[in-house]
């Protein structure tokens, strides 16, 4: 269910960052910091299972991020 969730949040910043490209960075940011933050709650398990634990947050954050500037590059490039 979180997996589907992500790929909501990054479809919804993909077309805002293609609308609004100016308006699109406050979302990204925030959603960034909220994954962020639950990669550093997730490190704080001990070993090897805060690796495992704080991974999905960091490569959603990542996810995140690459569809925010795939929406503005995508607006750059076109003609008008």
């Amino acid at each position: 269910m979180i997996i589907v969730g992500i790929i909501g949040v990054c479809v919804v910043l993909a077309v805002l960052a293609f609308f609004l490209p100016r308006l699109s960075r406050h979302p990204e940011r925030g959603t960034q910091r909220t994954l962020g933050a639950g990669s550093r709650a997730g490190g704080k398990a001990p070993g090897i299972l805060g690796r495992i634990f704080s991974k999905p947050f960091r490569s959603s954050s990542k996810a995140v991020g690459r569809s925010g500037s795939a929406g503005r590059r995508t607006r750059g490039r076109m003609p008008f």
